[in-house]
């Protein structure tokens, strides 16, 4: 079989904000060393694992370093990690104290027999392999008084309310620089991943479809990679990851399944999401229905491709 030409393709989040200076550098930067491994001969499961740690260390986007708080003032991160040849996965979510979460769930799908690792024993797995540490609150930062219980009280929930009673508050601030990466290697096998801090206003505990295989990340060599950003409850709701991985193993193309698979989004619950969509043939999309999603690919040729409206 000839051997596939390497493509990776990234994100940092859709939304409403534009993608600022710095973050398209990173994203740059991102691709580029992402792109070095699959160039090397690397598994597409490490260029997507390398792409997204450059995110996450960087600070600029909403996971890892940047990860939002919630509401109790601490700090919880979700990721997952999926290759196409055997379908192995792994994932942690609401993992506290550590950089670089997609690593975390690397290390869940190749040292357990487990796909998914939440909470406070997420984050001993965590320790155990000695990953980067980082402060469970971000430094200098003032909770409110009202959320100074680890227990979720009423008032908690009287703030979580108040701050969400606009409406479009929670769609508005929907998937805010949420970082993934889909790879091609020259294997022809594909890879997915995606690592967040969640959105803006979070209860304690809240998880999204990040770390869910099948709705935030799904990637099989009979179909295609996607990683997802957006309102991760609505994403969960219809299943997009592999809802769209389903119409490319019926033949449709990475651009027309992610097309009607995010329309569907938007017309029966109101979702707001993007998506990265890439073949095992080399074909692939980035496609968002919010205002703006920062993103871009590269194939090795002149420079890697940033912006943050396809």
């Amino acid at each position: 079989m000839k051997p596939a030409r390497p493509l990776l393709l990234a994100h940092g989040g859709a939304g409403l904000r534009r993608m600022t200076a710095a973050q398209a550098d990173c994203l740059t930067a991102a691709l580029q060393i992402g792109y070095h491994w699959l160039d090397r001969g690397a598994p597409a499961l490490t260029a997507v694992e390398q792409t997204i740690r450059v995110l996450e260390q960087s600070g600029l986007f909403n996971a890892g370093r940047g990860s939002h708080v919630q509401l109790d003032g601490v700090r919880r991160m979700d990721a997952s990690i999926m290759e196409g040849r055997e379908l192995l996965a792994g994932a942690v979510a609401s993992i506290e104290g550590i950089v670089h979460p997609i690593s975390a769930a690397r290390l869940v799908m190749e040292q357990t027999h487990h796909v998914l690792l939440v909470g406070k024993p997420a984050s001993a797995f965590a320790k155990h392999f000695r990953l980067e540490r980082q402060p469970r609150r971000p430094a200098g930062h003032v909770l409110r008084k009202t959320t100074m219980t680890r227990v979720l009280s009423p008032k908690t929930l009287q703030l979580y309310r108040a701050m969400t009673s606009g409406g479009l508050a929670l769609r508005e601030r929907a998937g805010k620089e949420t970082v993934g990466a889909v790879a091609l290697d020259r294997t022809g096998t594909v890879a997915a991943g995606a690592s967040t801090g969640g959105v803006d206003l979070m209860l304690p505990g809240r998880v999204g479809d990040t770390p869910i295989i099948g709705c935030g990340v799904y990637a099989d060599n009979e179909s295609g990679a996607v990683s997802m950003t957006g309102l991760g409850e609505g994403i969960v709701r219809i299943a997009v990851a592999k809802e769209i991985c389903d119409r490319l193993e019926r033949g449709t193309s990475p651009a027309m399944a992610a097309r009607a698979v995010l329309r569907k989004l938007v017309t029966r619950i109101d979702g707001a999401a993007g998506a990265l969509v890439l073949s095992p043939d080399g074909r692939f999309t980035i496609s968002h229905v919010t205002p703006r999603m920062a993103a871009g690919w590269w194939d090795g040729k002149g420079k890697p491709v940033v912006k943050d409206r396809f």
